[in-house]
């Protein structure tokens, strides 16, 4: 999920187009894009895409932002989103585990009443001081977490902390990915809010990576292919890791748990990372026929 376009599901004439586009994910929003009274529309719209199956969905990972728990909408939403068309629940305003345990109580319910064998993840977004002090717990709250998300502006804003406020938002970021990290999930970036900026958004998506982030959200189309681009492993990355891959294999069967590739130290956590990444690669297609076939 290096991009998560979000699609306001109250706009079922972008539906199609956002499908075949380029992001990895599409994310369509039941929650802030669509106003009070438009909600209900905006289900039974979002309902009908989802009652045509997997076979329109090209290949996307499909997320639905619902509205958060404590609001009159959750229970409604999930009424219209359950599916075998569904892939991610996002939650919103997520400011403790307990929280998330009472939203998979209630999906799991309505999988039960459907029929549904596969189980649908659930992306948490922190985006609150008491959701951030508790990410951890958050983080590890349910088998079903695949993912912590930032919220910036609802955490911001409130606090009269300026948008992309370097040391605020990295700040942020390690905190969310160190307990994404305790979970063992991943972590995605938030939106960056100025279209006409692409500059600035890449060097913000950078900012995520440089930090193990996995993705990051894109508000609009021109957004996606910086996001690819960034969280996109590089070829020279690639061959290192699967340098490393190999020598792990030889230097483990002889007993030996640390060596050195490229003249970098490598033991267990970089082991992992390497495989990760190789993993990742494959999924993307970037290896190469000598490379899945040393």
């Amino acid at each position: 999920m290096r991009s998560k376009l979000f699609v306001p599901a109250s706009r079922p004439e972008l539906y199609a187009k956002a499908l075949a586009g380029a992001a990895d994910a599409i994310s369509f929003d039941l929650e802030d894009a669509v106003e009070e009274g438009a909600k209900p529309a905006a289900r039974v719209q979002l309902s009908r895409l989802f009652e045509q199956g997997r076979s329109v969905m090209n290949g996307k990972l499909i997320v639905v932002r619902v509205n958060a728990l404590a609001t009159g909408h959750f229970a409604a939403d999930l009424q219209a989103v359950v599916s075998t068309a569904l892939d991610v629940l996002n939650l919103p305003m997520v400011e403790d585990a307990e929280t998330v345990r009472q939203a998979v109580a209630q999906l799991e319910q309505l999988e039960r009443q459907r029929g549904m064998s596969a189980r649908i993840g659930i992306l948490a977004n922190i985006e609150s001081p008491r959701g951030l002090r508790l990410a951890a717990e958050i983080a590890t709250a349910h088998r079903r977490m695949m993912g912590l998300q930032i919220g910036f502006g609802d955490l911001f804003s409130p606090l009269g902390i300026a948008g992309g406020e370097p040391s605020a938002t990295q700040a942020v970021r390690v905190a969310v990915r160190m307990a994404a990290g305790e979970a063992g999930i991943a972590a995605y970036d938030g939106a960056y809010v100025d279209i006409k900026d692409p500059g600035g958004f890449t060097r913000d998506a950078r900012a995520a990576h440089q930090l193990g982030f996995a993705g990051k959200s894109c508000i609009h189309p021109t957004q996606i292919a910086l996001a690819n681009e960034v969280f996109r492993p590089s070829q020279a990355d690639i061959e290192h890791a699967l340098r490393v891959v190999q020598a792990a294999r030889e230097s483990l069967a002889r007993g030996v748990g640390a060596f050195v590739v490229d003249g970098r130290l490598v033991d267990g956590p970089f082991i992992t990372r390497a495989e990760h990444l190789v993993a990742l690669a494959r999924r993307l297609g970037l290896l190469t026929p000598a490379q899945e076939n040393p």
